[in-house]
Parts: structure tokens; C-alpha cells; sequence
């Protein structure tokens, strides 16, 4: 596939340089996804927090082309209180219908991105083709990268009929 739409929410800047470098490695698009409502201080980081554990799809707008017209769309959220970041909720689940493949990329401090990807199997009722999480440590002291050029050479040669890689979290059978 080398049609592959990256869709990135960014609150901190983290996953948009995590979404930047793919892009540049694979020479895939780029899109934006931002909050209607600004978090801004102490009350934005409640809002992220309350979001997340209460699975609220806050409004967003999404600044890109109609991932339809894409082979594959690959989905690049930070994870919040363990589970997908509102905005990124609300973009799967109001575009649902018109997402292709998918794979994701999780940015988290530690831990919760076998949540996110089963929150974006659950919404769409499909499981993503791939997913891999980059830690917010990794992606500042760079180490990152190769993992992420892996990832993306695997996005690129996937096929549409071969069947979801499902992390061994997700799926102990396939260990």
C-alpha cells in the first residue's frame, strides 16, 4: 500500500513528531486533527482525563483529505489515563464508515495501547491491520526511529486480504 493517509491528534506536540517522522520516512500524507474547544492549563488537562475515562468524544475538526480515497489510514494518538485520547475517539467514530485499513501508533508515558487499538476495533467493528506504541521517553531521546520505519515498510507492504496482526496482548493465541 503505498496510499496511506497518516492521521495525527496532537495535544503536547509528542505524536505529531512521532506522525511527522513516519510521514517523511514512507512519503505518506499528513493530516490534523485539533480540539473545537482549546485545553489550555489545569482544566484542559481535567478535560483530557475526563474524556478518556468517560470515553466522551469531545467536537474536533479534522483538517485533511476523506480518508476513503486512501489504501490505508494510519491513526497516530497519544493515549490518556490509559485509553485513546478523546479527539482521536471522535474521529474514528464519526468517520468509522469511511475508514479503509487501518493501523495505529500509540504515544504513551507507559502503558495503556492495547486499550486504544481495541477502542478503535470495538468503534469501527474491525481491528486495525497493525499497531505499534512508541514511548514519549523514546520519542525524545530519538530512539524511536528504526522501530518506526519498521512499522511503516510493514503498513506499506500489507495487503487488504491478509489477515489482522493483532498484538500478543490482545490476542494470547498468536504468541
Amino acid at each position: 500500500m503505498s496510499n496511506v493517509l497518516v492521521v495525527v491528534y496532537s495535544l503536547s506536540g509528542t505524536s505529531r513528531r512521532v506522525a511527522e517522522l513516519l510521514c517523511s520516512q514512507q512519503g505518506w500524507r499528513l493530516a490534523s486533527i485539533t480540539d473545537a474547544q482549546p485545553r489550555r492549563g489545569v482544566w484542559g488537562n481535567v478535560r483530557c482525563v475526563a474524556d478518556s475515562l468517560l470515553r466522551r468524544r469531545p467536537q474536533i475538526l479534522y483538517d485533511g483529505p476523506p480518508p476513503i480515497g486512501f489504501d490505508a489510514v494510519v491513526l497516530v494518538s497519544p493515549i490518556w489515563a490509559q485509553r485513546l485520547a478523546g479527539p482521536m475517539r471522535s474521529f474514528v467514530a464519526e468517520r468509522r464508515a469511511a475508514l479503509p485499513d487501518m493501523a495505529v501508533v500509540s504515544v504513551m508515558g507507559g502503558r495503556g495501547a492495547p486499550n486504544a487499538v481495541a477502542e478503535i476495533a470495538q468503534l469501527t467493528g474491525r481491528a486495525p491491520v497493525l499497531a505499534t506504541a512508541v514511548t514519549m521517553r523514546e520519542v525524545d531521546e530519538g530512539s524511536h526511529g528504526a522501530r518506526l520505519q519498521a512499522f511503516g515498510t510493514a503498513v506499506d507492504q500489507a495487503r487488504a486480504d491478509a489477515p489482522a496482526l493483532r498484538p500478543v496482548t490482545l490476542s494470547p493465541r498468536n504468541a
